[in-house]
């Protein structure tokens, strides 16, 4: 494995810990506020997260060309705002377990994409790694009454949206600044949420005040952070590998519910735990560019 790829896999694992932990944050806020509003103030701080970056960068000459950012920062916002949204939406109405393998099907998916639009080369271990990746994810979060109703559907949606981003970052990755890019996708993001928001639900500062913690959580390093650091990732790992990585979300979830909201692992959902971890094992030293 090159150098680039295993630093690239290590960035990638960091963001999945983020975005694993990232479930507790959204736990707690849907209990006090609605998830467009919950969405788009995270996605508002996550862009005023990236500031900084971007104004010690204004200078540098490593920027790449940035003609067609916004147009490309916009494509890939719609597709990150409507699979956080169905993904939110969709956990109003079914389970929590449910939802996390529903959603973690994109690792599924988006091979299939793969084969669509000829993005990149599908090889054995990552399909391999995404059987297994599947398998231990059913068994961490699916219960034994497994039905496909309304949430259920709606999750679906979103982990077929947040197939087409991890496909569209791909190849976004490698022609934009990845400050940028990000600051784009997020306000995009931020301004939908907040206008849906607007129109469906109530906006209480008192509400808002008591979820300042999983705000800044959600905001800052799940959104922020982790969405620079998926599109810098990206650069040297195709996307049915990231998918791959990806999927150990559900794991660190797993994990960080254990720690902070008490909740207990069962045999079965440890099983899972480990035919995951085993699936990104595969997927790496069975991988060919």
């Amino acid at each position: 494995m090159k150098a680039s790829t295993f630093k690239s896999d290590f960035i990638l694992l960091f963001v999945a810990i983020i975005w694993g932990f990232a479930f507790v944050a959204q736990r707690i806020g849907m209990d006090h506020v609605g998830p467009f509003t919950f969405n788009g103030l995270r996605f508002v701080l996550g862009s005023m997260s990236l500031l900084p970056f971007i104004f010690f960068q204004r200078n540098s000459t490593s920027i790449k060309n940035n003609n067609g950012i916004i147009k490309s920062g916009i494509l890939s916002g719609i597709f990150l705002f409507l699979g956080i949204s169905f993904q939110q939406v969709g956990l109003v109405y079914t389970t929590a377990g449910k939802a996390g393998f529903i959603t973690g099907l994109y690792v599924v998916i988006v091979p299939f994409l793969n084969l669509f639009f000829k993005q990149d080369r599908t090889g054995l271990g990552t399909w391999i790694g995404a059987i297994l990746a599947s398998i231990g994810m059913f068994l961490l979060s699916v219960t034994n009454n497994m039905s496909m109703e309304f949430g259920d559907l709606l999750v679906l949606f979103s982990a077929i949206c947040f197939a087409f981003h991890l496909i569209i970052i791909g190849r976004l990755s490698k022609r934009f600044n990845t400050a940028w890019l990000s600051l784009v996708q997020c306000l995009v993001c931020s301004i939908l949420s907040l206008l849906v928001a607007a129109v469906f639900e109530t906006f209480i500062l008192a509400d808002i005040l008591k979820i300042s913690i999983p705000l800044l959580y959600g905001g800052v390093l799940s959104v922020g952070v982790a969405y620079s650091l998926q599109i810098y990732g990206q650069k040297d790992s195709p996307a049915s590998h990231a998918a791959i990585i990806f999927s150990l979300e559900s794991v660190f979830a797993a994990i960080g519910g254990w720690l902070i909201l008490n909740e207990i692992l069962s045999g079965r959902a440890f099983l899972g735990c480990v035919l995951m971890l085993a699936g990104m094992l595969i997927s790496q030293l069975y991988y060919k560019k």
